[in-house]
């Protein structure tokens, strides 16, 4: 029986959700819902079969949908899925999950109590370089991974109720995640505001793990160019994934160093190892297609999902972390910078 999907907000992510979840085997789209006008005739114009409403309190009422997927700003993420759930409906709701670890608990308790589904669109963890990634790494291809360096860089958008931090870092998070099982044992943050006032729009935030691994996040709407890169380094080889690049997203670099034991260190320089690049075939699909696909078969019960309720809170409880780092961080510039100035004043 295919399952109904309702879709909660049809602004710059819903039309290609919606897209998605038509060409998806096993569901059917039955009604959007948004408050402007223009987007029902919008969606009128496109999928002439799927219904549309200004108030989601009339497509969660309706008894033909079973799931919802939420793809409204951040701030309404609890307060929707919270009606969703109790209401019976499976949950998919975009990054991040909502805005504290206490609202995504509450919705991991909602969910277990309705026995229903709540996934977060985590969309990268579908995208073919991810996956090829992933198998490189449970391979052994790299060897003991060391750190991460990744750069999410772009000019703007700036958003009207999240900072860069919760706009940019909840993809490097969820991916990280899914690449490495390790603790996070410190976390800091720093950043800096150049357009409004206590809202960051660049931000640098390095996570250490239990394992002596690290991974360093830039993050930036406030760059002339859009960067997705990122780079593992592995004690047997190194890898440097770059999205925009269409031609050879990943490559595989046989680089490396000889690490002597510490006792020897003083008295022999490091051997470095420089060998081949590798570009490996990235297959090419559409990764929120995958997500779609895998929320239906996970509402099936046909297998776990890669992006629950639970790595959800893991990442808004990374993000909670990264943010109060972030104000203390800020908060001790601005000081030093009221020093500063005082000092500069007296001078004169």
């Amino acid at each position: 029986m295919a399952i109904g999907i309702g879709v909660l907000g049809y602004g710059y992510w819903g039309p290609n959700l919606v897209r998605n979840f038509w060409a998806t085997p096993g569901c059917r789209v039955v009604a959007v819902a948004d408050p402007r006008e223009i987007t029902h005739k919008a969606v009128a114009e496109t999928f002439p079969r799927i219904d549309t409403c200004a108030d989601s309190d009339d497509l969660l009422a309706r008894r033909d949908i079973d799931a919802v997927v939420i793809a409204t700003p951040v701030s309404t993420h609890y307060s929707l899925a919270c009606k969703a759930l109790d209401r019976g409906k499976h949950v998919l709701v975009e990054k991040p999950m909502c805005q504290s670890s206490a609202e995504a608990k509450d919705l991991l308790a909602r969910a277990d109590r309705a026995q229903r589904v709540l996934m977060v669109d985590h969309t990268f963890l579908f995208t073919g370089a991810v996956q090829t990634i992933v198998r490189i790494i449970r391979r052994g291809e790299l060897g003991r991974i060391c750190y991460f360096d990744t750069t999410r860089v772009n000019l703007g958008l700036f958003q009207p109720d999240v900072n860069c931090l919760w706009d940019l870092a909840p993809h490097d998070l969820s991916i990280v995640d899914y690449l490495i099982d390790d603790e996070v044992v410190a976390i800091e943050a720093t950043g800096y505001c150049h357009m409004n006032t206590g809202t960051p729009d660049m931000v640098f935030m390095t996570l250490h793990y239990a394992s002596e691994r690290v991974s360093h996040f830039n993050l930036s709407w406030m760059s002339p160019v859009k960067i997705r890169r990122t780079t593992i380094g592995g004690t047997s080889k190194m890898l440097i994934w770059d999205d925009l690049d269409e031609d050879q997203k990943i490559k595989v670099y046989d680089h490396g160093i000889e690490i002597h034991a510490e006792e020897e260190r003083p008295l022999i320089v490091p051997q470095y190892r420089i060998g081949d690049i590798h570009s490996p075939r990235v297959p090419i699909s559409e990764a929120l297609a995958g997500v779609a696909e895998h929320f239906v078969k996970v509402i099936h019960g046909e297998t776990r999902s890669i992006m629950d309720g639970n790595k959800g809170l893991r990442v808004v409880q990374l993000l909670e972390t990264a943010q109060h780092q972030l104000d203390k961080s800020l908060a001790h510039i601005a000081a030093q910078r009221a020093a500063a100035s005082v000092m500069t004043k007296r001078d004169l």
